[in-house]
């Protein structure tokens, strides 16, 4: 595990923004940058940036680096159940991807009704709702209960506030085909499994996640984006969840929800100024993604603490490129 000492030091240097124009037009992201390339790729730049709740919080060191390796990870392991749009991983925080055409629509498998978000299941849930996304809940569940089998709760895709729709309602409004939403759905389920498989493997519980599709060159069904991160997951310790979940505790959990919670905390709600993270939190935060990575590969978290990152990334760009 990194130490306190080398993530405390990162403090001051986490990637917030890049400067790679001149291998293609800029996109900024919640916490990806993209740089369009002329020959149908791009170059995928995961930055420390920390979003929550819609809105922009202070950096957490690693992160990117974090998100970026394990993407590559996950993708290699289920590469057999749909294509990706990964090319190469030319750098600790960029990959070079296929460029797709990206449906409007996400799709989010919830094997555990949980979550303090506006789109959250349990957020809905206890407001009273009992049709989500066009899945019928019943009544009596309590929160992090798991469901009895997993369910789709789909999304609006916006760099803004995501929405939440149902299957039917992505076609009826023309965000995908009935058939292409057929197939979505078949993929997302098959990858939640295998990663539901994998998770538990390493004594983890995929809680849930979410999966964005879209179309290569070629009118491909391709996954994009990310898979299984702590920024697109929960992850919750197996170990501890029956017992938690008997004393309607939180959940040991390894993911972006310890930040969420931590926000909840300080009375914030939507509307108001984001509050400043305290470094001690950012810390704990940096070093939960990096136990998330180490518990589900098996393999130490090397980080790279290069002073200058842009610089870095330019370097090995320029050697991908020839």
């Amino acid at each position: 595990m990194v130490s306190y000492d080398i993530i405390r030091a990162q403090l001051g240097n986490c990637l917030t923004e890049t400067h790679l124009e001149q291998f293609g037009e800029k996109k900024v992201g919640k916490v990806r940058d993209s740089y369009f390339l002329p020959d149908a790729k791009r170059v995928l730049v995961a930055t420390d940036r920390q979003s929550a709740f819609d809105c922009k919080f202070d950096p957490i060191p690693f992160k990117g680096q974090v998100l970026n390796k394990l993407t590559a990870w996950w993708f290699e392991r289920v590469k057999d159940i749909a294509p990706n749009h990964i090319v190469s991983v030319p750098d600790p925080n960029i990959t070079i991807a296929k460029e797709c055409k990206v449906f409007p629509a996400e799709f989010v498998v919830r094997g555990y009704i949980t979550g303090v978000t506006g789109t959250a299941a349990w957020y809905n849930y206890e407001q009273g709702m009992r049709e989500f996304c066009g899945n019928i809940l019943p009544e009596g569940l309590r929160k992090n209960q798991k469901f009895e089998k997993p369910i789709i709760t789909p999304t609006t895709k916006s760099d803004e506030h995501d929405e939440k729709i149902s299957l039917r309602e992505v076609v009826e409004q023309s965000l995908m085909t009935r058939e292409q939403v057929d197939k979505a759905v078949e993929i997302v389920f098959a990858l939640f499994d295998r990663g539901t498989e994998l998770a538990a493997k390493q004594g983890l519980i995929l809680v849930d996640t979410k999966y964005e599709l879209g179309l290569d060159e070629n009118g491909v069904i391709t996954v994009v984006d990310e898979v299984h991160t702590p920024d697109s997951s929960r992850y919750w310790l197996a170990s501890s969840y029956q017992e938690k979940f008997d004393k309607g505790e939180e959940q040991d959990n390894l993911d972006k929800e310890f930040l969420r919670l931590w926000v909840r905390s300080t009375g914030w709600d939507y509307g108001q100024e984001v509050p400043k993270i305290p470094d001690d939190v950012r810390i704990d935060f940096a070093r939960r993604y990096i136990e998330t990575y180490e518990r589900m590969t098996g393999e130490d978290f090397e980080p790279d603490t290069s002073e200058d990152v842009n610089a870095r990334m330019v370097e090995n760009l320029q050697k991908a490129f020839g």
